[in-house]
């Protein structure tokens, strides 16, 4: 389960980390939720990595109306290429989304304790993720994303069963090309990053309020840290 992340680095490094080739400008965001605009990368209909903003909670295109339909924020990576939800998106619209940290939570309702979790080189992850268009009869457009999760690593294992994927930097390209028009290949892709390789941090419980996208969100609690 992925319900929370950040994205906090300054526009230059994402585009560096993720070269696409649009200049998009967004704020340092501490505590990104679903239903928000989010930045994800994809390539272009003209074949070019491009950065574009879409609203977290994937709507498949076939929902006749996308009010009365439940948006999808995971996708679970095993079964996600059979689902009719995902299979459209997994063969011709796959997206990397970037993060500095995910968050996950440990403790009973009313008491939650968040967990802020990031690479442990510090640099930007890439998320694995789906991306969908839906056009309605009226013609309006919504673009939407889902993030794809897999079996947690040992790191994970003791906060939660699952985790994102987050992608080797070897393997955007392979991930971000959907010019074959098939997911065939890409399991290998879609595995639980190599135990040691994340730093998990107790943070404020102010993040448990997603209006609360400040940098104190982040602030570590004591002396509370996991690895």
């Amino acid at each position: 389960m992925c319900s929370r992340y950040s994205l906090t680095s300054p526009p230059e490094a994402v585009r560096a980390t993720f070269g696409y080739r649009n200049e998009a400008e967004f704020p340092p965001r501490y505590n990104i939720a679903p239903t928000q605009p989010v930045a994800i990368v994809r390539d272009s209909h003209a074949g070019e990595r491009e950065l574009a903003l879409v609203r977290w909670g994937l709507i498949p295109s076939w929902a006749k109306d996308p009010a009365k339909f439940t948006t999808m924020i995971n996708a679970r990576s095993e079964t996600a290429a059979e689902k009719p939800s995902f299979r459209g998106s997994m063969r011709h619209r796959r997206c990397i989304v970037p993060a500095d940290a995910f968050y996950e939570w440990t403790g009973k309702p009313g008491s939650k304790q968040p967990h802020m979790i990031g690479l442990r080189s510090g640099e930007i992850m890439g998320l694995a993720g789906l991306w969908e268009h839906w056009l309605g009869a009226d013609g309006s457009e919504i673009e939407t994303m889902a993030i794809l999760t897999t079996s947690a690593n040992a790191d994970m294992a003791a906060i939660h069963d699952r985790m994102p994927v987050i992608l080797s930097a070897g393997d955007h390209d392979q991930w971000l090309d959907c010019k074959p028009g098939s997911s065939v290949g890409l399991e290998g892709l879609l595995r639980p990053v190599a135990d040691g390789a994340l730093k998990i941090v107790a943070v404020s419980r102010e993040l448990n309020n997603p209006r609360n996208d400040r940098p104190d969100v982040q602030q570590p609690v004591g002396d509370d840290t996991l690895l």
